[in-house]
């Protein structure tokens, strides 16, 4: 299946995102534009262009609460995937799951009876989530804090950001909240 790249301006602590996008959808996001894959050229379809820049940056000024793009799952495939679409279909915008519980809600880990180990496992999908934002593992937290985020410090400020939108954080005085869409420019 053919895969081309959107670029996204964002006021996120990351920069510029970037989206593989198929005939199927949304198969991949980069919070760090530089670690987008590579392969495959940028897209050239104006209709793909305005529909994923225009709902991202609708999501991240506060003009929606999802991002509502079309997923292409080929990319998650088998205990990831159903992980994934719990997340999706049962942790709505500004709301929270600790680790543990997702990986309890979503059925995969039944039988599992090493302590911390369903959560663990969790964790390492939520960082190897290839459809980040569309798929919010930011709203995947620890039992005793935020927890992790991919991209180390800036992929935690990415999370705190993402959090103080949907109102499960406080804004710091340095937030740089909805009003960025008016100063940024297209890429």
């Amino acid at each position: 299946m053919s895969i081309s790249w959107i670029t996204v301006g964002t006021p996120l602590p990351s920069g510029p995102m970037r989206f593989a996008v198929t005939p199927a959808g949304v198969a991949a996001v980069a919070y760090l534009a530089a670690d987008a894959d590579p392969r495959g050229p940028e897209c050239t379809d104006p209709a793909k262009i305005d529909a994923v820049t225009g709902r991202i940056t609708d999501y991240l000024a506060g003009r929606s609460r999802e991002p509502g793009l079309p997923i292409d799952w080929d990319r998650a495939v088998g205990p990831h995937r159903v992980v994934l679409r719990t997340l999706l279909t049962e942790v709505p915008y500004g709301r929270t799951i600790t680790y543990g519980e997702l990986a309890a809600l979503s059925g995969v880990f039944e039988g599992v009876s090493e302590p911390g180990l369903a959560a663990r496992t969790v964790g390492q999908m939520m960082a190897a989530n290839p459809l980040a934002l569309l798929v919010p593992c930011h709203r995947v937290v620890a039992a005793d804090g935020i927890g992790g985020f991919g991209g180390g410090r800036v992929g935690i400020e990415v999370k705190r950001w993402l959090l103080t939108l949907e109102g499960v954080l406080e804004p710091t005085l340095d937030w740089n909240g909805p009003d960025w869409v008016e100063a940024v420019r297209p890429l």
